[in-house]
């Protein structure tokens, strides 16, 4: 890792930060961190970054110990391994240890921020600091970061079981760019974001906070020239000769672990059992030595399980002038090392879970002239990347003994092949090339990056002044996941008490237009918001409208021809079928496909699956479009939509000073973009349609026309009974005289003709030429669109907060139900 990281300077100005750890005096003893003065610190500081660009972050020997030794080691490390804890505690310990661990992603956030410039990359390894992309996007939002993780990533079923593993996604999804070992870990990495958090994803990244964040694959090298160089060091050569008198006609086997579970030392060495004893031949003829480097944390069980494996196996297959297994637990130097690889007959590596392997990179480096075969656990990091390498399944001990016999016999064609094979991969893929590769591919991502412009919190105390300082004022709100909190299934997203308290105290207030523009049908809305007085519904999209005060619905699709359903139906049903937990939503003018209680990956991949069926089967030839929401397909008539119930309803009070909407997804982008002016008609619309997920096929404005004139005559009569009267001229006093007033009609339709004529009282000539806040000029002040969700969600509302327990809590301040 260092040596790519360091080969970027050659083209970019690097600049280090990391925890200094461990410090001691001259006399090799450690000094607590309480006892580093100011002094020593900056003086510690100003060296570093003199000699190497290091900035050094300083911490509390706490603090670092509950970060490091504590949750990393203890929480991460295992569960990234595979390895659930069994050991119940009360929960303090790992509390302290999990506020340490943000306590000190948290000081590196604010250190790269302290030095980051426009313009820099940010690129953080490792599981350490897996919480510090988002810490950092929240400081800097155009920032470019990126995270490789050198550690295996678990699949979804075994990293679920981590307590904070929503936390811990959602701060690994602050970056730009998320970089594994292998594809297995990206597709895991993915596969939990879907399964956790819920976030939608591709086979390239996940859809979360508003932004993609690219996940891909790097395989990590090692610096083949400094391993070459080393490897021809003048101390390498005498101590080869050394190995090859004291094994003297015998073939080598070697293995290099550090003495972890993971490593898989206990496997190798029953798999060599196995070996002696199903190849009697071979006794005598061949030794393992086996090299484990002590862990951080010192294994006494394991420990001794392998020290009774070496003597049980040289108790049973030695002699008193051989012995099969030679075991050092031990640290041994440099040149050893690459004498121990270079004079090897095999390479055997049986990690049973690994991220990255660079021994097995070594070890071919070392056999230029040797050839000697590679055996390799498949479950290593660098398993897929050498396939000149002979694969094992380390749990599998006859597979393994019969591969070790496979490679004594292999001829010297077939060694030269794969190691041919083998060392041009490697010096290919070095880690010089890693680190270009990434940053190279982070850089290309930025430059790609699909995100929103942070959307700001609500300014709860400029909207409650607003509010209270205007005469007249219009209120719409979308209803699941904006008044009540998405549920799994739609029976049960009933109104809290108080919702209903905050919603009657703005519907009773007379100065106030409150409706309910929902996905509802009538028969929900009526049940569970019909005793709410003075309170509008529009159900279904826009489908059907009830105006406050009355009990009749008008059914704007009613002349719409709806035959398409027939099909509908049964594509729908044949994926509900096929997908357990689905089930359809019928609606009187659209149709519902929903998926929330289906397994996250297949359900996503049955609704694509649905939807293109769909394109194909009913959008080519009918005018519907499909809604893509959250966890659901829904099919309706193209020219019903939410925007259309804002522009019909502002249209039809244009005495509001006031304007609030609030909604949570897409379908409510209709009306934010209603609200900021922009049209739903021609190209542009379609265009932005689709970047929202909404499939609309395009057909011809004759089309448009007709079945907008159909809608229009259909509200007609009803808009003459509750829409305000405008006055054309005012009498005496102010009185308006009764055959002077006339009703604002419906919108008419869109056409070329219309689209440059004047506007005229009472009418409105075209979508694009009206502001579609009213007839105050100074209106556009005074709305407030407000999304639900995150602030990099992707919207068209020009505030947001997180839930809508904070919007019912906005209400209840503005209505007065509430005290701030």
């Amino acid at each position: 890792m260092y040596s790519g990281i360091m080969s970027l300077r050659k083209d970019l100005e690097t600049v280090q930060i990391g925890w200094v750890g461990e410090l001691a005096d001259q006399d090799g003893y450690v000094v607590p961190s309480k006892n580093l003065t100011e002094t020593h610190k900056q003086s510690l500081k100003d060296k570093l970054w003199q000699r190497e660009r290091v900035v050094p972050i300083f911490l509390e020997d706490g603090r670092a110990a509950g970060h490091y030794e504590g949750y990393c080691k203890t929480v991460l490390w295992p569960l990234f391994h595979y390895i659930l804890w069994d050991e119940a505690t009360d929960g303090r310990i790992e509390k302290k240890n999990w506020d340490d661990y943000v306590f000190v992603n948290q000081q590196f956030a604010d250190a790269i921020a302290d030095q980051y410039q426009p313009g820099d990359i940010v690129w953080i390894h490792d599981y350490h600091l897996l919480l510090v992309p988002h810490m950092l996007r929240q400081k800097l939002p155009g920032a470019a970061i990126g995270v490789f993780i050198h550690a295996p990533f678990p699949s979804s079923e075994i990293f679920r079981c981590l307590p904070k593993r929503v936390e811990v996604l959602n701060g690994l999804l602050g970056a730009n760019q998320i970089g594994f070992q292998t594809y297995s870990y990206a597709r895991h990495f993915i596969s939990c974001c879907t399964r956790v958090n819920g976030y939608e994803s591709t086979p390239r990244g996940v859809d979360a906070m508003g932004s993609t964040v690219w996940v891909g694959t790097f395989p990590i090298g090692i610096d083949a020239e400094r391993v070459e160089r080393q490897r021809k060091a003048p101390g390498v050569l005498p101590k080869m000769d050394a190995i090859r008198k004291t094994y003297k006609g015998k073939r080598i086997i070697v293995g290099r672990d550090k003495l972890d579970l993971v490593k898989g030392v206990q496997q190798k060495l029953q798999a060599f059992e196995k070996f002696l004893n199903d190849y009697p031949e071979m006794q005598g003829e061949v030794v393992l030595i086996q090299v484990t480097s002590p862990p951080l944390v010192e294994n006494p069980k394991l420990e001794a399980k392998i020290a009774e494996l070496v003597a049980h196996i040289n108790g049973t297959y030695g002699s008193l002038n051989f012995t099969p297994v030679h075991h050092y637990h031990q640290h041994i130097d440099r040149d050893e090392y690459y004498a121990l690889l270079s004079v090897a007959d095999i390479g055997l590596i049986t990690s049973v879970r690994d991220g990255m392997n660079t021994t097995s990179l070594e070890y071919i480096m070392c056999q230029s002239e040797n050839h000697g075969p590679l055996i390799l656990s498949e479950f290593t990091g660098t398993a897929g990347s050498l396939g000149g390498a002979l694969m094992v399944n380390p749990w599998d001990y006859q597979g393994v003994a019969r591969v070790i016999y496979d490679a004594l016999n292999l001829s010297e064609e077939d060694k030269l092949t794969r190691h041919s094979q083998l060392h041009d991969h490697v010096l290919a893929h070095t880690a010089q090339f890693w680190a270009k590769n990434f940053i190279s591919e982070l850089i290309l991502n930025v430059g790609t990056w699909d995100q929103s412009t942070p959307t700001p919190y609500l300014d709860l105390g400029a909207m409650v002044d607003r509010y209270r300082g205007a005469k007249k004022r219009l209120l719409m709100f979308d209803y699941d996941g904006t008044l009540t909190p998405i549920r799994k299934t739609p029976g049960a997203a009933v109104p809290q008490e108080h919702m209903l308290k905050a919603l009657v105290a703005l519907a009773n207030d007379p100065n106030n237009v409150v409706w309910i523009i929902s996905g509802r049908d009538q028969k929900v809305l009526e049940e569970w918001l019909g005793d709410v007085e003075n309170l509008g519904f529009s159900a279904e999209h826009g489908s059907f409208m009830r105006q406050p005060g009355s009990k009749k619905w008008v059914n704007l699709t009613e002349s719409l021809d709806m035959s398409w359903k027939n099909d509908v139906i049964e594509i729908f049903t044949y994926y509900t079928e096929r997908t357990q937990g689905s089930f359809i939503e019928h609606k009187r003018s659209s149709l519902t496909w929903h998926y929330r209680m289906a397994d996250p990956e297949f359900g996503a991949f049955q609704a694509k699956e649905c939807q293109n069926h769909l394109e194909n089967a009913v959008l080519s030839k009918l005018p519907v479009e499909i809604l893509v929401g959250k966890k659901n397909l829904e099919v309706r008539p193209m020219i019903v939509n939410k925007g259309e119930i804002v522009k019909r309803l502002l249209s039809q009070h244009p005495e509001i000073e006031f304007v609030l909407c609030a909604g949570d997804d897409k379908t409510d982008e209709d009306m934010f973009r209603a609200l900021a002016g922009v049209s739903n008609g021609g190209n542009g619309n379609r265009r932005d349609s689709l970047n929202n997920r909404a499939i609309i096929e395009p057909y011809n404005d004759e089309l448009v026309a007709a079945t907008a004139a159909k809608i229009a005559e259909a509200t007609y009569q009803h808009s003459l009974e509750h829409s305000p009267i405008i006055p054309h001229a005012v009498g005496p006093n102010g009185v308006i005289p009764s055959d002077k007033a006339v009703h604002l009609k419906p919108p008419a339709p869109y056409t070329a003709a219309t689209a440059q004529g004047p506007s005229t009282p009472g009418s409105i000539v075209s979508l694009a030429s009206i502001n579609p806040l009213g007839s105050s000029s100074n209106l556009a002040n005074e709305h407030f669109s407000i999304t639900i969700g995150h602030a990099l969600k992707k919207t068209l509302a020009n505030w947001h907060v997180t839930s809508p327990e904070e919007l019912i809590r906005a209400l209840g301040i503005m209505s007065g139900v509430i005290e701030a």
